[in-house]
């Protein structure tokens, strides 16, 4: 058996059991960094840090204040916040006192958190915040198991309301309630966390539904277990590394950053605003990121548009050199697959270090400098901005996984990484493609079933531990997967063509630095059609330089100069398509898509169907008159 084997085969039941390994081994490490926001409201946030010891501290008082209010082993504790510190440490103290936790977007609405909470059978809510608990008070009727709500930001909170007494209580008073409750019970939490067995439900985490009810779905604790194992067996990781998490940890992808976090033992940054993002990435200095493709796309379209708004000389430096970034990319990543080494012909190392100078080098700065590597997962990154990226020293590593499989089931390994791949399998985790090209995975990661939903569940997952992720897509001999769409999402013409909106969606992207969602439409049409929505700052500071300033984002899409622009881009676009694939007419969106209107996920994927009703006329209306219409 291997090393890999030996250390995945041998792991804890729980994360909770790999936590009070990790203290154990490294009490006074720097496990967290959190910032504390200025006193006046303005200037830099202040970062302060937690070790594992005091981590741990609090984790144990949050997890015995639960059983002090009766949580009992599985019950589920709902967790409804933005990415913060305090999230992780809750949710330690959920998985410490044997419960499990139900994990809710901060975004979502009062009916929707009312089904999670109420599906779920909740018995607590950890709120982040006044707004959170309006939601939870607004409906407590409807939730009649719901004996607590315990608040972590108790700014403009009123406590002991009519009919609450103790229904509200803030998280310092569960912690000190906690730390009294272990006083007198100092093993509570080494007999909850030994009691723990790898099958027992640690997290339901709900899928975005795109259309219907969202589901539930259980992931036991030999999941994260295993997941923390696998990833630490990657070797993509250190003991000295800083990463910065900032992805919303309600969703899967950046739970699962938290198990590997407590395994390998390295320094965490946490701060889940994504409008600090530019601000603090100098500050914090990260080793290791992971992201969603939108935020590399507004990089590389923030980057594409600070150039040409410095003029025409500098843009067309930029340009060379995002070329030449993209060939030094693919002739290295090439090389090193045939030869094992990263290699480059003299000329084209000469152009890429100048290239570096000019333009690379102040984007890696940008970064915070010290960026080895960052996994991009949740969404496909279109190929030619991953490899901008990989030529310019900002390594993206693709990644896949569904909630279903706990988020990672596969990544790609370090300097061998492949862009437009997702890499190789996790120590672990099996793969075989279907006759149809659906990708089926099996393993330790895979999810226990949809909570409530024995039917749903069988839909997907075969009695063998076959896992239907729904995703199509091709295996390279030696094992790297190419995710190429959606099962249900690819669109078949009229004309009887098969198109992976994705990759056509994906390629405009890299194209036009305007844009900031693209959704191709054509399922039965005899030709396809886009809906773009533009990125509000790029667009506007482009109107400033051509005569449209002081109009607004809508004002500006409608203007025919906009549309002229778009058209030019759309036209490169097709340039690279086949006939069939080509977009023939586009409509601009008046506003971008967002969470609140419920067009894009909060990990910022596309909700076509949502999309497509929303805009059916402007739809219909680029049909009209066409053979089908």
């Amino acid at each position: 058996m291997s090393d890999t084997q030996t250390l995945i085969e041998n792991r804890p039941p729980s994360v909770a059991g790999l936590f009070l390994e990790r203290v154990a081994a490294t009490p006074d490490a720097e496990a967290y960094r959190y910032p504390v926001p200025a006193a006046s409201g303005e200037g830099p946030d202040a970062w302060k840090s937690l070790t594992w010891a005091q981590a741990a501290e609090r984790v144990f008082a949050i997890a015995a204040g639960l059983i002090e209010l009766g949580v009992e082993p599985e019950q589920r504790v709902a967790l409804a916040s933005a990415t913060r510190v305090e999230w992780i440490l809750v949710d330690l103290g959920i998985l410490c006192a044997g419960a499990a936790t139900t994990t809710v977007y901060p975004q979502t609405n009062a009916d929707e958190s009312t089904f999670i909470l109420a599906d779920s059978g909740s018995r607590v809510l950890i709120a982040e915040d006044a707004a959170q608990l309006a939601k939870a008070r607004e409906k407590r009727a409807d939730l009649p198991e719901l004996t607590h709500v315990v608040v972590i930001d108790p700014t403009g909170v009123e406590t002991g309301a009519d009919g609450e007494s103790d229904w509200v209580l803030t998280l310092a008073e569960l912690e000190q309630r906690g730390a009294a409750y272990l006083e007198k019970n100092p093993d509570l939490i080494k007999e909850r966390v030994g009691a723990i067995t790898k099958d027992q439900l640690a997290t339901i985490i709900y899928t975005s539904g795109t259309t219907g009810r969202p589901k539930g779905v259980r992931l036991p604790h030999d999941n994260w277990s295993y997941l923390a194992k696998a990833i630490a067996a990657t070797g993509l990781l250190g003991p000295d590394d800083v990463q910065y998490l900032w992805l919303p940890l309600a969703h899967v992808f950046g739970k699962v950053l938290t198990s590997g976090h407590i395994e390998i033992g390295h320094v965490t940054a946490v701060d889940g605003r994504v409008d600090k993002i530019i601000e603090n990435l100098p500050v914090v200095q990260p080793t290791y990121m992971a992201a969603v493709p939108r935020i590399f796309e507004k990089v590389y379209n923030g980057v594409a548009a600070k150039a040409r708004a410095g003029g025409g000389a500098k843009y067309k430096i930029f340009q060379w050199a995002a070329e030449v970034a993209r060939e030094y990319a693919k002739v290295t990543q090439d090389n090193f697959r045939r030869t094992g080494s990263a290699t480059a012909p003299f000329g084209l190392a000469a152009k890429h270090k100048v290239a570096d100078a000019l333009v690379y080098a102040k984007i890696r700065e940008a970064f915070g400098g010290k960026l080895r590597a960052c996994v991009s997962g949740s969404a496909a990154l279109a190929p030619d901005i991953g490899y901008f990226f990989a030529g310019a020293g900002i390594h993206i590593l693709e990644g896949y996984g569904l909630t279903e499989s706990s988020a990672a089931s596969f990544v790609n390994p370090g300097e061998a990484y492949r862009t437009g791949t997702v890499g190789k399998p996790l120590p672990g985790t099996e793969v075989r493609i279907a006759d149809d090209g659906e990708i089926l995975l099996r393993g330790p990661g895979i999810m226990e079933g949809y909570h409530g939903l024995p039917e749903k569940t069988a839909e997907v997952l075969e009695s063998d531990g076959w896992f239907h992720t729904g995703d199509i897509g091709e295996l390279s001999p030696d094992g790297y997967l190419r995710i190429t769409d959606r099962k249900k999402d690819l669109i078949k013409t009229s004309g009887g063509k098969y198109i992976a909106p994705a990759e056509v969606e994906g390629q405009f992207k890299a194209v036009c630095p305007y844009v900031s969602n693209i959704l191709v439409h054509g399922a039965d049409r005899n030709f396809c059609t886009a809906l773009i929505a533009l990125d509000e700052p790029s667009i506007l500071d482009w109107a400033k330089e051509n005569g449209l300033e002081g109009k607004s984002y809508a004002e500006v899409v409608a203007a025919p100069a906009t549309v002229a622009l778009i058209e030019g881009y759309v036209k490169e676009l097709n340039e690279g398509l086949q006939r069939w694939q080509t977009i023939k007419k586009f409509r601009l969106l008046p506003r971008d898509l967002d969470i609140e209107h419920g067009e894009i996920t909060p990990s910022l994927k596309l909700k076509r169907p949502v999309v497509e009703r929303e805009y059916k006329h402007l739809i219909d209306e680029m049909y009209a008159g066409s053979r089908e219409a």
